[in-house]
């Protein structure tokens, strides 16, 4: 063993070790609120699980496995429970979208795509930021999900990084890899937010906030968002590739490259037609997945079993390639499980109304402030915003209120903020996870990129604030 590696390892475990400690301190000290012995357990397995992943000291997926041994070897949870979060439904959609992203880039489809953006678009990676985050922008409306958004839009912005000299390696990754990746998932926090249809909790919002006299619907909702989330649209892509800027910036050859790829590729392949029509037909499904009542995570693996049949992604090549899928899988599960199991004991609500309290003496305009930027940050004990959104919409809109808060107001910027924290952190939306199982984005990246958009969204719509005010009244 080398001087280096022994350095690094005696890093690793005196991290470990730090982490170890802080957990054992959480868990022997006075339980605040009132809450179950188990809460305050569960509590502290899930937070010393993020603190390792944040210092380093574990991977995700390991941070993740060790807290569901924890959980059941304290007996915090009984087994069937710490166990629930991999029968999800849209736990199960993450894992087939990525079978059939893998699907789209096999066949070709994928690069094809890529090759034809980067011959229009492809004079810098920025431009390819831009084409992203417009382009899942235009799907906003008509999908309404964006977990489901996100199986379409990562096999495209997979293909871009592959094509633009990117590969998923710690060498690689940062050319242009990671800013593509990261670009997209926060995009998606203001996509999201633009479209009352662009994130399936969105409409349990306005459900909640109808409860307090304001009505939203798709025309009033597009019309108080519209303002702050251009400028976030805007600015989003920019302060990403100024702050932490991929290492190749300008393509001037890339539309050159892409235009002899195309050209070396010829027509489409029958398994390209095959995997296009399937692609299509499940775009199509989940837009309209609402009408039909059709299960997004059915849609998802039927499309895959027709790659499978049509022998355009063979079981040899989940065996071979699916092992990203499955950790992707696991650790999400893990995580959401957890997350849930403290909602349903009560520790988020408790903990919300114990913040709100302590700030429901101040003027409106502080109280507003101030729970805002509580209801986004408290999202990293969330793996869920829709469980986020029920565990605390109610109770923030009704302290803002009492404190004088314009109602439409809260309401609006309340179910904004729900979209606006989705990339605080790995584990924060369902529509992060795939990206961040590419192998371009390690879950650092997210954390350290994660919390820079996040406070830049979180500036952006407080600064438009006496235009939501306004627009919210008419």
């Amino acid at each position: 063993m080398n001087v280096s590696t022994s350095t690094y390892n005696k890093s690793i475990w005196t991290k470990r070790i730090v982490v170890l400690a802080i957990g054992l301190i959480i868990w022997h000290v006075p339980i605040p609120w009132n809450l179950s012995l188990d809460a305050w357990h569960l509590f502290t397995i899930f937070i010393t699980a993020i603190l390792a992943v944040l210092l380093e000291a574990l991977s995700i997926f390991t941070a993740s496995i060790i807290a569901l041994v924890a959980v059941v070897m304290m007996r915090v949870l009984p087994p069937e429970k710490a166990f629930s979060g991999f029968s999800e439904s849209f736990i199960l959609l993450i894992l087939a979208a990525f079978l059939v992203a893998k699907g789209v880039i096999k066949s070709g489809l994928g690069r094809r795509i890529a090759f034809m953006l980067i011959r229009r678009f492809g004079t810098s990676t920025l431009n390819l930021g831009y084409c992203l985050v417009i382009t899942d922008t235009i799907l906003g409306p008509t999908i309404p999900s964006n977990t489901a958004r996100s199986g379409i839009m990562y096999p495209i912005t997979h293909s871009l990084a592959l094509d633009t000299g990117s590969l998923p390696t710690p060498e690689g990754r940062r050319r242009t890899g990671t800013y593509l990746m990261m670009t997209y998932i926060a995009g998606q926090t203001i996509s999201s937010a633009l479209w009352l249809t662009g994130m399936a909790a969105n409409p349990v919002g306005v459900g909640l906030a109808s409860k307090f006299g304001v009505n939203m619907n798709f025309g009033n909702w597009f019309f108080v968002a519209s303002l702050p989330c251009i400028v976030a649209l805007i600015a989003i892509p920019y302060v990403l590739y100024k702050l932490f800027p991929p290492e190749n910036k300008h393509t001037p050859k890339a539309p050159e490259i892409a235009t002899i790829g195309l050209e070396e590729m010829g027509p489409m392949s029958t398994k390209e037609w095959i995997m296009g029509v399937t692609f299509f037909g499940m775009i199509l499904l989940w837009a309209f997945s609402g009408l039909l009542n059709i299960n997004l995570a059915i849609v998802a693996f039927m499309g895959l079993s027709i790659l499978i049949l049509a022998n355009v992604y063979t079981l040899d090549d989940i065996r071979q390639g699916g092992g990203d899928a499955l950790e992707t899988y696991i650790w999400f599960a893990i995580l959401y499980m957890i997350s849930t199991a403290l909602d349903d004991m009560g520790f988020m609500k408790t903990l919300g109304e114990q913040l709100a309290v302590h700030i429901g003496n101040f003027n409106w305009i502080t109280v507003y402030i101030l729970l805002i930027i509580l209801y986004i940050y408290i999202h990293y004990l969330f793996v869920s915003q829709t469980a986020h959104l029920l565990a605390l919409y109610a109770v923030f809109l009704q302290v803002a209120v009492s404190a004088g808060v314009p109602a439409p107001l809260m309401a609006f910027m309340l179910s904004f903020a729900t979209n606006l924290f989705a990339a605080i952190s790995p584990q924060a939306s369902s529509s992060n996870i795939l990206f961040v199982g590419s192998g371009f984005l390690p879950s650092k990246d997210v954390y350290t990129q994660g919390i820079v958009v996040t406070v830049l969204n979180t500036i952006i719509f407080l600064l438009a604030t006496p235009w939501i005010l306004w627009a919210s009244s008419l």
